[in-house]
């Protein structure tokens, strides 16, 4: 036997292996949307924490039954808890808690496991649940509350689509959160500290919330200088509504968003342009779940025209 004869080892799949797991995963998404979750309980005190504990136990419940139905132990992972927060963090403070609950069992038994369950959905599950109680309940998916003193007002989004005369918040509001809307999306500075904290620990790809917000960004100020709207118009277009909330924690989803480096370009573009084009044009006031949700039907398009050629391969063949 010779030095040489060891060098080669063969064994199945996977061949490229990571201390990271699914469960990991979670507890790091778990993590980062902490800042959020303290700016949203301190904004919106008890009406949020009753729609956040409604929206994850009735997940975990629905996920539990669902793995019971399909005659399968309890995973473990926490991608069901996950969902619940993000739902609830796109939802209105004063959602009765019925609707909160009826929501994330939705998405929980409709959006994933109806697909096969974790790896297999092709749309993100928290926005299914959010889309479909927005289609069911109109009226109380677009009632928003003060923060503080949880009066009844306009979300500053609907203030600026509607033009009622009525005052828009400053920018540092906006950045702190001290305004209407939905539970988790107020605070763009908690959103960051989040966001970043994915980033840091390589849960994410920087491209899709760059380019998803960077299009937003452009857009909006193309608009404003055509208009002259002036130099606060795209900033308040990034900070209001569920822009960074929807950049950097649903748009960015593993299983529904592309795996190629160019795919990711093209999906964060996609949802900027979109977004925009809902804003401005369309007769919702808020259009980041609709463009995420539509970008995930393209996504596997993306990731076929996008993917790398095999080396020693004609172009075009499989």
């Amino acid at each position: 036997m010779t030095q040489t004869d060891n060098l080669l080892t063969i064994s199945p799949a996977p061949h490229v292996r990571s201390a990271d797991s699914v469960p990991t995963a979670m507890r790091d998404v778990l993590i980062a949307l902490a800042p959020a979750l303290v700016a949203a309980l301190y904004f919106f005190r008890l009406p949020a924490l009753l729609v956040i504990l409604s929206c994850v136990v009735s997940a975990w419940l629905a996920e539990r039954a669902c793995l019971k139905v399909m005659k399968k132990g309890p995973t473990g992972e926490g991608s069901a808890i996950v969902t619940g927060l993000l739902l609830a963090f796109c939802l209105p403070p004063s959602l009765p808690l019925w609707m909160a609950a009826l929501g994330s069992v939705f998405a929980i038994v409709i959006a994933k496991h109806l697909f096969g369950g974790l790896g297999h959905n092709i749309f993100n599950p928290a926005l299914i649940g959010r889309a479909f109680l927005l289609a069911s309940f109109p009226v109380a998916m677009t009632r928003w509350s003060s923060p503080l003193d949880g009066v009844t007002t306009a979300s500053p989004l609907g203030v600026m689509k509607e033009a009622t005369g009525q005052v828009l918040p400053s920018l540092g509001e906006l950045f702190i959160g001290s305004t209407s809307g939905s539970i988790g999306e107020t605070s763009t500075l908690a959103l960051l500290l989040g966001g970043g904290y994915l980033l840091y620990r390589k849960h994410i790809d920087w491209r899709i919330p760059c380019t998803f917000l960077g299009t937003v960004y452009l857009l909006t100020a193309f608009v404003a200088t055509v208009n002259g709207f002036g130099i606060s118009y795209p900033l308040f277009h990034l900070c209001a509504g569920g822009l960074v909330l929807g950049a950097f924690f649903m748009a960015t989803d593993w299983v529904t968003s592309p795996v190629t480096k160019v795919g990711r370009i093209l999906f964060g573009i996609g949802c900027g342009v979109l977004v925009v084009l809902i804003r401005l044009k369309g007769g919702y006031p808020e259009g980041v779940a609709y463009s995420i949700l539509l970008m995930n039907v393209v996504t596997p398009l993306l990731d076929r025209y996008t993917k790398a050629r095999v080396f020693g391969r004609a172009k075009g063949h499989a």
